[in-house]
């Protein structure tokens, strides 16, 4: 009869890659900031708020597209729960209730924990800006969803006619590919009147004053590149590149360009100073 030599364990996980992760993330405290940052008005019988507040964020990253999975997902197994230092795993309406509980106040003092974890762990928060420039991509993601959820309304959503949804305005340092900025916005707003308050929350995570300022370059699309964004930006002391929101001003300052240069990569494209 074959008998095994090796002990066994009684901790088993579909998800191993990710229970890896846990146990990283469990050795450098990742949470630590929001534990000590988020104060939830909630009593708690078995599980504080902020715990609930982790099973949920273990459950997002299991691939659960909504509270009401943490009991498949997590609540059914010990191992992934153990692995990132939890004992135990709330129920999912337990889970809910907590979200729920949460006010302005909270949502402000995440934002300030969220801040705290980027500047400890992030590339883009070492950046040097003696040495470079740093590069900021500021954008708009439609994400279409159910009439009733927060912020829902009728907007624009490619290839997706009369739905409602929201938008994700993001700012990412792309020379680090992080996410340094992430803002729910309703359905109809476009960057063109999200730009200010991204960049202003970037300024923030990224603590921006004047002389990073201006080592920071900002690169938007069209949909911010009103002459009122782009002078705003310009003021606040940042190299900028964009696209010009007005087309018959491209063709008017085109015609002020004396010597045009040719973009060796894409001989379609070329370059010029325009002289007014």
């Amino acid at each position: 009869m074959n008998e095994s030599i090796t002990r066994t364990t009684k901790h088993f996980s579909p998800a191993a890659s990710l229970a890896a992760l846990g146990v990283k993330l469990n050795q450098l405290d990742l949470f630590g900031p929001i534990r000590t940052e988020v104060q939830i008005q909630q009593k708690t019988v078995k599980h504080t708020p902020v715990n609930k507040l982790y099973d949920a964020f273990i459950s997002l990253l299991a691939g659960a597209q909504g509270m009401v999975e943490i009991n498949t997902r997590l609540r059914t197994d010990p191992a992934l729960q153990h692995a990132f230092g939890r004992q135990a795993c709330a129920e999912q309406s337990v889970v809910q209730q907590t979200l729920d509980a949460c006010t302005e106040e909270n949502v402000r003092q995440m934002q300030h924990a969220l801040d705290l974890i980027y500047r400890q762990h992030s590339r883009g928060s070492r950046h040097d800006y003696q040495a470079g420039f740093q590069l900021l991509d500021v954008d708009m993601s439609g994400l279409p969803c159910g009439p009733k959820a927060a912020f829902a309304t009728k907007g624009y959503f490619a290839g997706q006619y009369h739905r409602r949804g929201r938008q994700v305005g993001r700012v990412l340092a792309t020379y680090y590919e992080e996410v340094v900025v992430d803002r729910l916005f309703a359905g109809n707003v476009q960057l063109i009147k999200a730009l200010q308050p991204l960049v202003e929350a970037a300024e923030t995570t990224l603590q921006l004053d004047a002389a990073k300022r201006a080592r920071t370059l900002i690169r938007v699309d069209a949909g911010a590149g009103s002459l009122d964004d782009l002078n705003w930006l310009l003021a606040r002391g940042y190299a900028v590149m964009a696209k010009e929101y007005a087309g018959q001003r491209v063709l008017r300052l085109a015609k002020t360009v004396v010597e045009w240069v040719q973009d060796p990569a894409w001989p379609e494209r070329s370059f010029g100073w325009v002289t007014e």
